[in-house]
């Protein structure tokens, strides 16, 4: 018998391989001929498949991951550390024989953020001829991650991206989409991201990117003038306009990662939330809505998918049927559950746990974000 989804999480997997790093001192890492002493390595998945899938299924939902990867020994690991969590979790997962699987160095010296060394992998030829559609016509919401590395599905302005999630659309599926900052000298650096999310976003519901990824597509000047400090210049009337030209490009629920500083949405009027139906959501309640909220009080050890834990836990409380506000409180409570740990999974904790947190009176930040 077919299996039915709560949702599947489509595109980019691989193998993070994360040393601890804390002794080491960020501004001598770059020494020629060093040797540093670092402590344990911590091998776990990657990737929005991993990262957002496996937070949502230890949410409780039913989780489809519909991605590739090799059968080398990186694939192997990764296919075991997936099933370890359940066998069904890597039902639709091809696995392509003689080819190399993904896999990423995540670097946090001295707790700094993070810094990426990747290998792409089969995430460079995934693509809408990878997508089981009759499976997805069984799911109630098919998310796609990190297209910035996905190569092949974001390639002629998006075409297959904007083509895969039309064809969700008429299945009535609702969809939703996340990025990675691009590494601006690649390929996919170098693409015109203003016209991929013109076609795309047409056909997306939930579109809930990090901040700096935005401003990378859709504001490059700004990004490039700031120098990294998206965080620092931000302001409430900006987040509005960007928001509000994301609604124009067609998105129902607009929103960004905020990283310490939350989690904010603005949502499309009830009209288009209505438009939604596999959700159901009250149209009445999430039309027309803004709600911002800082993260929570949590001692920081590594943020690696941190954003994707977040966007779980927004995703949750919409299948859930929980209003603006209370999925803007979980964003912000699986995000920071994240960061306790040095994994990207390990942190988050089933939804009754997190629950039991939010109302023993877990503290969250006291932080403002300037109106202009």
């Amino acid at each position: 018998m077919s299996e039915n989804y709560d949702i599947i999480v489509s595109g980019h997997l691989c193998l993070d391989m994360i040393p601890e790093m804390d002794k080491v001192p960020l501004d001598e890492l770059a020494s020629p001929g060093h040797l540093f002493e670092i402590g344990p390595l911590t091998l776990a998945t990657g990737g929005a498949v991993s990262n957002t899938g496996l937070a949502l299924d230890r949410l409780g939902l039913h989780v489809g991951l519909m991605t590739m990867i090799g059968d080398d020994m990186i694939g192997q690991s990764i296919l075991s550390v997936i099933e370890s969590r359940g066998k069904y979790l890597s039902n639709l997962i091809q696995i392509k024989p003689g080819h190399s699987s993904s896999y990423t160095l995540v670097l946090s010296p001295g707790r700094a953020d993070r810094i990426f060394l990747h290998y792409t992998g089969l995430n460079n030829t995934f693509g809408i001829k990878n997508m089981d559609f009759d499976a997805i016509s069984r799911t109630r919401i098919f998310h796609i991650g990190y297209p910035p590395l996905l190569p092949q599905i974001v390639a002629n302005d998006g075409e297959e991206l904007t083509e895969a999630f039309r064809k969700a659309h008429a299945l009535g599926v609702a969809t939703s989409l996340d990025m990675t900052l691009p590494d601006a000298q690649s390929v996919t650096g170098r693409m015109d991201w203003v016209k991929i999310l013109r076609n795309a976003l047409p056909h997306v519901d939930i579109f809930i990117p990090s901040i700096e990824e935005i401003i990378f597509m859709l504001r490059r000047a700004d990004f490039d003038r700031w120098r990294g400090s998206v965080l620092s210049h931000i302001t409430h009337s900006y987040l509005v306009d960007l928001a509000d030209e994301l609604i124009g490009m067609g998105v129902a629920i607009a929103g960004f990662k905020l990283g310490e500083m939350g989690f904010y949405i603005k949502t499309a009027p009830a009209a288009r939330i209505q438009q939604i139906n596999q959700l159901k959501l009250d149209a009445n309640a999430w039309g027309a809505v803004e709600h911002w909220e800082p993260t929570f009080e949590v001692e920081v050890v590594s943020t690696v998918g941190a954003g994707d834990a977040a966007y779980a836990g927004f995703l949750t409380a919409l299948l859930r049927g929980l209003s603006p506000q209370e999925a803007v409180t979980w964003a912000c409570a699986l995000g920071a559950s994240n960061v306790e740990t040095a994994d990207a999974i390990s942190g988050v904790k089933p939804w009754d746990e997190t629950a039991r947190r939010i109302q023993a009176g877990w503290q969250q930040k006291t932080l403002r974000i300037p109106e202009k």
